[in-house]
């Protein structure tokens, strides 16, 4: 099958899927559809040669970058250390104990290969967890600690990965060597995606400000970004999905401290979520379609493990994913003690969280596409020309713990939610910053009304029109009545109008960024109330053509 035609049918699919979600009252998540989608496909013949190296290439850096520059930096930041515990920390308790559990569990398999699978895992993946969390919405905090999260901890699994495949295959393992290798990974990673995406930046800088700005250049600037960064890190084998998730955060700062025009804003932004939209259908869509082969394998894996019939592997499957569930809830309960410890040494009150908050932390550890891409990766051969051990199995364990954990989540997370308090915080420090961006949009409307003009019947009309905008200001936030005008030229009514409220609108955009420089409103408010003005401005901008 052409490569046209694969996309085709993919992106045909990802539309499917999103109807029949809707038709359903997305009463069942969207990711479930995808993968039965997916598996239909290929029940009737479809048929994907899957290359890993490629589906790590095209489909993690946008999306990964994507969310780099979407999660609210001042979450990301005041969170750093319960964050990279998770990222980390967990990620080398994981591959650890789950490793020693597998290798105990099914004894067929060799501790270097427990190891390995154990590693591919640990990561979360910020897809799986953001499509489960849709219908059963977590309180603001602990759902930007599970995204930062799922954002780093690719890396480090993907790290310890690439270790555990290096003992199997050549029989040696070096801890300080390997610390040590990590260390440099990681922080290569980090430091090339920031250097690329600052260094693209400032060209583009340069560039717009002597030849204007194209949105759709600025959009494919931001759509190579990704993969510039990612190939960049590769080549100098350091973490490329690191890279792209730091390029991310470096493009964030974009927003507040460049002059992006609204329009390239809109635009970006549509593009962005159409091609997050396609990428992720595609993921789970890719994930179904592999499950008839993998289940018509089956019957050969279980017996190269030893397995006395074929469902022992299924239990296999819900045995390791309650146990990283388990570890999980384990290392958030000891993290969260010895924080409580802390604090109260210090003389500060502080409480353990209820189990009910652990309990939603460790089921939302859903795996997803860094898991199904890096199983897939294990060698074929060893170095001596044998078949690696048991890489069939630790694919259908892999695959089936990616399931079986999206289906816990579904049905768990909701029972757990259920009531609890995700209301943010927002509400009065949006009301007020309203309330600022209305004072100086009136301040300067006042400015352009007490300008001379040397034309009276020009500046009587500007008076006119301006006393009814500062009406319509005045009472912005209490009313969403139509104000209506009489007695004027409509034409030129209009366009004074719409003239002065462009001006008006940009004296708001100015104070809006002050507010946020001077950290007086959250990135979240900064957000909402850009994405309203971006829509003022091109309304305001259409009706004066």
């Amino acid at each position: 099958m052409s490569v046209v035609t694969l996309i085709l049918v993919f992106l045909l699919a990802v539309i499917a899927s999103v109807f029949i979600s809707r038709l359903l009252g997305d009463k069942i998540p969207l990711p479930f559809i995808q993968i039965a989608i997916g598996a239909g496909l290929s029940l009737f013949g479809f048929d994907v040669e899957f290359e890993p190296h490629l589906f790590l290439f095209l489909f993690i850096p946008p999306l990964l970058f994507l969310d780099g520059w979407r999660i609210p930096k001042e979450a990301l930041f005041s969170d750093i250390k319960p964050i990279f515990s998770l990222a980390i920390g967990l990620v080398f308790f994981t591959v650890v104990g789950m490793g020693l559990f597998i290798h105990w569990l099914i004894p067929a398999v060799s501790l270097a290969v427990a190891f390995a699978l154990a590693a591919i895992l640990s990561p979360t993946d910020p897809v799986s967890v953001a499509a489960m969390t849709v219908n059963a919405p977590l309180p603001s905090r602990m759902a930007h600690i599970l995204e930062g999260e799922s954002l780093f901890n690719d890396a480090s699994g993907l790290v310890c990965f690439s270790f555990a495949v290096g003992a199997a295959l050549t029989g040696t393992f070096s801890l300080p060597s390997a610390a040590g290798k990590f260390m440099l990974v990681a922080l290569g990673g980090i430091m090339v995606g920031l250097l690329i995406a600052m260094f693209i930046g400032k060209v583009n800088q340069f560039l717009v400000q002597r030849t204007g700005e194209d949105p759709a250049i600025q959009i494919m600037i931001s759509l190579l970004i990704p993969f510039v960064s990612y190939l960049a890190a590769e080549h100098m084998d350091v973490s490329g999905i690191l890279a792209a998730v730091a390029a991310g955060i470096a493009m964030h700062y974009e927003r507040i401290v460049g002059r992006m025009q609204s329009a390239t804003r809109m635009q970006s932004k549509a593009v962005w979520d159409t091609v997050q939209v396609a990428l992720n259908g595609m993921i789970f869509i890719l994930l179904g379609e592999q499950l008839p082969e993998m289940w018509r394998s089956v019957p050969q894996v279980a017996a190269d493990a030893g397995a006395s019939a074929p469902w022992v592997l299924l239990l296999y499957v819900v045995i390791i994913t309650v146990g990283l569930a388990l570890l999980r809830f384990a290392w958030v309960w000891v993290a969260m003690t010895l924080t409580v410890f802390r604090q109260r040494r210090k003389g500060k009150q502080s409480d353990m969280p209820h189990l009910r908050l652990m309990a939603i932390m460790a089921t939302a550890g859903v795996r997803g596409a860094i898991t199904l891409a890096g199983i897939l990766t294990l060698p074929v051969l060893m170095n001596d020309g044998s078949p690696f051990p048991h890489r069939d199995l630790a694919i259908f364990l892999a695959m089936g713990v990616i399931l079986f954990s999206l289906v816990i989540a579904a049905v768990a997370l909701p029972v757990l939610t259920k009531g609890l308090n995700t209301d943010l915080p927002h509400d009065n420090e949006e009301l007020n910053a309203r309330f600022t961006l209305n004072e100086a949009a009136m301040n300067n409307l006042r400015g352009q009304m007490a300008e001379p003009l040397e034309d009276i019947d020009e500046m009587t009309l500007r008076t006119e029109v301006g006393t009814h905008l500062l009406e319509i200001y005045g009472r912005h936030l209490d009313s969403n009545s139509d104000d209506q005008t009489a007695g004027f030229d409509w034409h030129n009514v209009i366009r004074m109008e719409r003239r002065m409220s462009l001006t008006a609108l940009q004296a708001e955009r100015d104070a809006l960024k002050q507010l946020r420089k001077s950290k007086n409103i959250s990135e979240h408010t900064y957000t909402r109330l850009v994405q309203e003005l971006d829509l003022k401005e091109e309304a305001l901008k259409l009706a004066l053509h």
